[in-house]
This record gives structure tokens, C-alpha cells and sequence, in this order.
């Protein structure tokens, strides 16, 4: 099936939305064959929800289903192995542990450290109010980011001093 209509799809539901075609689809879901009514078989028959065998024996179609599915479903986009790893150990937006390898922590941190806009100097404060955001040991992560050199420190204030700058498009 190489691709579903709106149409097609509204058939189906349209036929789960009678109780005619329902009943008749839940009974041959459960097996129980009798007394079902022949206008419902065909008509689930038509959205595919149903099918007779050469004995003329009606079983349910689930399978149908699956098919309009993967027939709408969005191709799933390829991920870079970073945002793998951010997807591994960022939960809603919080860091999920700091006992990872160095190579993921490094992800982490170069994400952590895009926060912090270069050039500009923030206090300890600020810089532990980000940081919380992430983990409640702000103060490992924090340590973590400036033995990386990905941020700066001199007395209690802090820079960025490394990491990933997006520099956008530049306006004349």
C-alpha cells in the first residue's frame, strides 16, 4: 500500500462508528460467526476489516489496521549520534545522571554550555540557577563544564570559553 487518502481512512472509522458494523466486527474479532448479519460482513469486506474464505467462512481483518498505520506514518528521521545521546540522558529537559562515559558526558556538556551566550560574563548565581534546570548537583555540573573548558571562571564569575557556536545568517 503506497499511500492513504483521508478518504479511505474516514471509510474505516465510519465503519467502526455503526453499531451494525461494530457488533459485527467485535463478534468476528471473538470468533462467534453466527447469525451475523451479511450486509455488515460486506460492508466491513469493502473498508477491508473482513474477509471470507473460499468455504465462505467470515473472519475479522486487525490487520487492516497496521496497514492504513504505516501507510500514514511519517518516514522516522535519521538522528545524529548527539542527539541520540541527548535523547538518552535529557529526560523532559533534566539530566538523568552524570554517571556516563566521558564522550556522552562531553555531548551533554556542549549542550549544557550553548546556553551561556559568549562574551558575556555571569555571576555564580546565574550560572547555578542554569544549571539546576539540569540537575540538582549543580555544582559537579558546573565543575564538569569548566574542566572541559567549556565555560571560563575567575573568581565567581564565568564565561563561555568552548563549545558549539551557531552563528545563523548575517544581515547587510
Amino acid at each position: 500500500m503506497v499511500g492513504v487518502n483521508d478518504e479511505e481512512l474516514r471509510r474505516v472509522l465510519g465503519l467502526l462508528y455503526q453499531d451494525d458494523t461494530l457488533r459485527t466486527f467485535a463478534s468476528l474479532v471473538l470468533g462467534e460467526t453466527d447469525g451475523l448479519s451479511p450486509k455488515a460482513l460486506h460492508k466491513l469486506a469493502g473498508g477491508g476489516l473482513a474477509t471470507c474464505d473460499e468455504s465462505g467462512k467470515w473472519r475479522a481483518a486487525p490487520e487492516r489496521f497496521r496497514e492504513l498505520l504505516r501507510a500514514r506514518a511519517e518516514p522516522a528521521q535519521a538522528l545524529s549520534a548527539d542527539e541520540r545521546v541527548l535523547r538518552t540522558f535529557l529526560v523532559d529537559g533534566r539530566l538523568t545522571t552524570m554517571g556516563m562515559r566521558r564522550d556522552k558526558r562531553l555531548v551533554v556538556l556542549r549542550y549544557i554550555a550553548t546556553l551561556f551566550e559568549p562574551g558575556v560574563r555571569y555571576p555564580e548565581k546565574d550560572v547555578n540557577v542554569t544549571l539546576r534546570a539540569f540537575h540538582d548537583d549543580y555544582a559537579a555540573l558546573r565543575r564538569y563544564l569548566v574542566d572541559e573548558g567549556l565555560l571560563s571562571r575567575e573568581g565567581n564569575v564565568y564565561w563561555r570559553s568552548g563549545g558549539h557556536v551557531d552563528i545563523g545568517t548575517v544581515e547587510v
